[in-house]
């Protein structure tokens, strides 16, 4: 999917996959009609592409600053790629 928002290009296809909430159960891969997947462009900007199975409801993509993308990504089951390799930093300790 690809959405121009304030101007700049977001484009899933050429965005890397950080973490997602993508669940099969069997028959569908979209849990309840929704997933969401939270994307790193080249440029080092986030994004959440919402996905949606549901009738009268479009797909969208929403553009998420690093503070927000670590808040979906601690959210978010499935890890495409460790914490510190999406964010360029090891987590805090607690």
């Amino acid at each position: 999917m690809k959405q121009i928002i304030q101007g700049k290009l977001y484009d899933t296809d050429k965005a890397e996959l950080i973490a997602d909430n993508e669940f099969y159960d069997g028959s569908n891969r979209i849990s309840r009609g929704r997933a969401t997947y939270l994307y790193r462009t080249k440029k080092g900007n986030f994004f959440i592409h919402h996905r949606t199975q549901w009738q009268g409801e479009q797909d969208s993509i929403e553009q998420v600053s690093p503070g927000e993308a670590k808040e979906h990504y601690e959210q978010l089951l499935n890890h495409a790629m460790d914490w510190e390799v999406a964010f360029g930093e090891a987590p805090e300790e607690a």
